[in-house]
């Protein structure tokens, strides 16, 4: 197992100025925050980050942005997600080139295969790029739920140096983690849940991916610390708050999907004086009015401090006419 991985890694999200360009100003407010706050490294262009909504340009921005602002003080994952092996093997080499430490990878998607299928395509990308190589497993996203004597058989042969789980699965992920003890601990298994990172923890889980963290990562960091020193009492006071303060996702009405859970993220963090604006990409809308009245409300009961009034964050956002 590569230690290196180990920890905290929250998939950080994009900021965007009103007019859609990537606002590297409020993505440095963010990295900085989450590294001051002691997270064990990074991850760019995940869902949260917006790899479904970005351009190959874009891309290259947000890696090249990533680099810099990290200045290799924690490690850096970036996604290469796309819909089959070529696309895929394209960007890995492109986040080689520009400085990653490791790559995240779906299963193919579209086209969809079956798990032979998706075992050529992480050997196919582990031969074509010489960097650490994490298989995200997302069947919401993808279609395809990936099979952990797959994911073991990858781990042993070195293909694999990780997996980030973000099935929702939780006896799946428990009995991952159980095979992995079992052969020898050759996968760090990182939960991408953001409510029950305890019991992953519990079951012995090497860290955790989550989205929250960008509001909120010292609750994560000291969760994780707790875990490391045996402190349950710790690790189950840290999620019951980090629980309720995820709730900025449920409180949303009238949108789903990205809009409610992202677009809560990306308010909280405009509230709170880290984004300048809750700016979504398109065809997204930002969240307005009352939805951001009421995610400022589950913030001021978590007792975090708003920097910013529900009018100026409804305000700060641009909605392009057609």
């Amino acid at each position: 197992m590569d230690s290196r991985f180990r920890g905290v890694f929250p998939p950080v999200v994009t900021a965007l100025d009103a007019d859609g360009n990537l606002d590297e100003t409020s993505f440095e407010r963010s990295i900085n925050r989450m590294i001051d706050a002691g997270v064990n490294g990074l991850f760019v262009l995940g869902s949260s980050g917006e790899v479904a909504f970005s351009t190959d340009e874009r891309r290259r921005q947000i890696i090249e942005a990533a680099v810099r602002i990290i200045d290799h003080r924690v490690p850096l994952l970036v996604g290469c997600i796309d819909t089959e092996t070529k696309r895929v093997i394209e960007h890995a080499r492109v986040a080689q080139a520009l400085g990653a430490d490791a790559i995240v990878a779906t299963a193919p998607f579209y086209a969809l295969g079956g798990q032979a299928e998706i075992e050529r395509h992480f050997r196919l990308i582990h031969e074509a790029v010489d960097l650490p190589l994490f298989a995200y497993d997302i069947p919401v996203c993808v279609h395809t739920k990936l099979q952990a004597d797959m994911l073991i058989r990858l781990g042993l042969d070195g293909v694999l140096t990780g997996v980030k789980d973000s099935s929702n699965d939780d006896v799946s992920f428990r009995f991952l983690v159980d095979s992995n003890k079992r052969a020898g601990h050759p996968l760090v298994l990182l939960t991408g849940q953001e409510v029950v990172v305890d019991g992953a923890y519990m079951a012995g889980a090497d860290g955790s991916v989550p989205g929250l963290a960008n509001v909120e990562a010292s609750a994560y960091v000291r969760m994780w610390q707790a875990y490391e020193n045996g402190d349950w009492s710790t690790v189950r006071k840290e999620q019951d708050f980090l629980a309720d303060l995820m709730r900025i996702v449920l409180v949303p009405q009238g949108v789903q999907g990205y809009a409610a859970g992202v677009g809560a993220f990306k308010t909280a963090m405009a509230l709170l004086g880290i984004f300048d604006t809750n700016q979504m990409p398109e065809p997204v809308l930002p969240l307005r009015g009352e939805n951001v009245e009421r995610i400022a409300s589950v913030l001021k009961q978590a007792g975090l401090e708003l920097k910013r009034n529900v009018e100026e964050v409804s305000a700060s956002a641009h909605i392009h006419t057609l």
